[in-house]
């Protein structure tokens, strides 16, 4: 059974949520903080990955949410790069795209309280979680350098095999086709699984440049 209010994470939880309140982003001393995500993660996951099968239906539901979610970011970025081709720069139009988790704190967690939504905050914060300033993927889609790839090489699908379940149970998630972004946030990131499993809202940042030469 998986313990969401264990004693040594609520201690940790509790310094992280005051050292984020007690200080501007100009003067946190980013290091520190990432040790405490980084510790935070490394128990989570050790409790979580001994309970895989209570988390089952959860990493496979939010999977699917997170492969819709760069699916419509993918066809919307690609759409607003085709339009604007006929415009007086669209041979110099540049388009960034990048998908995040919401910002509001997880609704379907299993452990709710009045300091969750500054916690989550802390951890979607850049300073803290480094390797998450690009969002949930590897890296950003960039237009047009990135018009060939296709929606699965995108998500890391057309890589043999089609299962992105490092660090799982590979006999539990081996059907699972976990795309890359799932292992990015999983492996790479300061987001604990039981961080982000239970996500379903997802945001899009998609920005335009033009690139003169100048």
């Amino acid at each position: 059974m998986i313990h969401y209010n264990d004693y040594v994470i609520e201690l940790i939880e509790q310094e992280i949520v005051t050292m984020f309140n007690d200080f501007s982003k100009a003067s946190m001393d980013y290091p520190e903080h990432q040790n405490l995500l980084e510790l935070r993660k490394a128990i989570l996951n050790k409790q979580a990955l001994a309970h895989q099968q209570e988390l089952m239906t959860d990493i496979v539901a939010f999977n699917e949410a997170l492969r819709e979610a760069l699916k419509e970011m993918y066809e919307t970025a690609r759409r607003i790069y085709r339009d604007t081709l006929s415009s007086d720069y669209g041979e110099h139009l540049s388009v960034s795209a990048g998908c995040y988790l919401s910002g509001t704190y997880p609704s379907l967690h299993p452990l709710q309280n009045d300091s969750r939504q500054v916690l989550w905050d802390a951890i979607c914060d850049g300073g803290y979680n480094p390797l998450y300033r690009d969002g949930v993927s590897f890296s950003k889609l960039k237009l047009p350098s990135g018009f060939r790839e296709s929606f699965d090489d995108f998500v890391g699908l057309t890589c043999p095999p089609p299962n992105w379940n490092e660090g799982l149970d590979p006999e539990l998630t081996k059907d699972l086709n976990l795309i890359a972004p799932f292992h990015h946030l999983f492996d790479h990131t300061n987001f604990a699984l039981t961080d982000f499993i239970f996500v379903r809202d997802f945001r899009t940042e998609i920005t335009m440049e033009v690139v003169t030469g100048e």
